[in-house]
């Protein structure tokens, strides 16, 4: 297990709030000093734009975003210009799915599924209406979890987009991709794989998974908020339009025409979120220094052993009883999720409860919302063993009226 005493002394929100029992790190995860550190460094140092001067302040704020991309490239194994930098995972998945408005057909198929969180579901629907395409859900087990084969019921000739979570930000099971690409491939399509909730937690690699996008968000992996990544194989990000126009994305402007650079510059219009770059390539780096296998493994070990409390614990449902990632979704019998979470907060324990941003997953359990407990590398058994007594006082004060 990670030396989490260690750990918290890297996360300056530990100094403000010492009693903190932080289980919410799938919405957000803490920031991490290093991260905080580049930001500042960017504000009071530099300053000035990236890619647009040739003055010194300029040239080291234009080293320092592009080292940042090649941090993240190597973080996932993929080319430097293969990234693209955007406002996060919701900017990067809208960005795939408006260049595909132009792309589908009528008729065609986007499978999907009923486990994305909402900035992976919302865009393919919306693309659909636009092009009259149809979307297609893989059915999903009893427990939740999607399958191959059921994957392989729904693919079809039709068959042009397909678009999943990597982990539910609400069930926490892992989607077979590999497996799934591997049938995928049989046809021509385009992969699109939301790693928002992986990519905190264990090694990705865009080579082996070979998805055509990939997009996850810095602030789930200690670094600022407002800043992540699309990840696209070279010959995909050629074939799709820019979502934004402006700045610094042209190669050439005419009158009545306009050409534009290459990826990723095609994609980053405008001044782009430099000090988030910069602080989120930190993150990373961070990461990796800790490793990501070390990091799975800590958090499984936690999940595992809150799992096995909890559901000793009487008038508890718990949704996803075999989950092993992260995250553990269950409802306190007669305790609304909001009350309860009210509830938790007054023993110093942060989690989250609603729909998550998931309506379908909740429409799947049949329930209007659930609370959500997940947790990340500042954490230890004393929290889990917190949240389960937080959750027993809970439910007897509730039910003692």
């Amino acid at each position: 297990m990670i030396d989490v005493n260690e750990i918290r002394k890297d996360f300056p929100v530990y100094q403000n709030h010492a009693n903190l029992i932080y289980l919410d790190s799938a919405a957000s995860a803490l920031k991490v000093k290093d991260a905080i550190d580049q930001v500042d460094y960017y504000h009071k140092v530099l300053g000035v734009n990236a890619h647009r001067g040739a003055y010194h302040l300029a040239f080291e704020t234009t080293q320092l975003y592009e080292a940042a991309r090649s941090t993240v490239a190597r973080f996932i194994n993929a080319a430097e210009d293969e990234i693209v930098f955007t406002r996060g995972t919701t900017t990067s998945l809208n960005m795939v799915a408006a260049a595909f408005r132009d792309i589908l057909n009528e008729g065609d198929e986007i499978i999907t599924s009923e486990l994305e969180h909402h900035s992976s579901l919302l865009p393919w629907m919306m693309t659909a209406k636009k092009t009259k395409a149809r979307l297609v859900y893989v059915p999903l087990t009893p427990e939740g979890r999607i399958t191959a084969s059921a994957f392989q019921s729904v693919l079809s000739d039709k068959t042009k987009v397909i678009a999943l979570t990597h982990i539910s930000n609400v069930m926490g099971y892992r989607t077979p991709i590999e497996d799934i690409v591997k049938i995928a491939r049989t046809k021509d399509v385009v992969i699109i794989l939301d790693a928002a909730q992986s990519a905190p937690h264990m090694t990705l690699d865009v080579k082996a998974l070979d998805v055509d996008f990939l997009a996850f968000s810095g602030h789930k992996m200690f670094g600022p908020t407002g800043v992540g990544v699309l990840y696209g194989k070279k010959h995909r990000l050629s074939q799709i339009e820019p979502f934004e126009y402006g700045g610094e994305m042209i190669d050439e402007v005419h009158l009545e025409d306009a050409t534009f650079k290459p990826s990723p510059m095609r994609f980053e219009a405008g001044t782009p979120n430099i000090a988030g770059v910069i602080g989120f390539a930190a993150a990373i780096r961070y990461l990796e220094r800790l490793g990501m296998d070390k990091i799975d493994a800590h958090v499984a070990a936690l999940t595992r052993y809150t799992l096995d409390k909890l559901s000793q614990v009487e008038d508890v449902t718990i949704y996803n009883p075999k989950d092993t990632h992260s995250i553990i979704t269950f409802n306190i019998k007669d305790v609304h999720p909001h009350d309860a979470s009210t509830m938790l907060d007054q023993h110093h324990i942060g989690i989250r409860s609603g729909h998550h941003c998931a309506h379908l997953v909740a429409r799947f359990l049949n329930t209007p919302a659930t609370i959500r407990a997940s947790f990340h590398i500042y954490n230890d058994f004393k929290d889990c063993d917190a949240l389960v007594e937080g959750v027993i006082k809970t439910r007897d004060f509730f039910q003692s009226f």
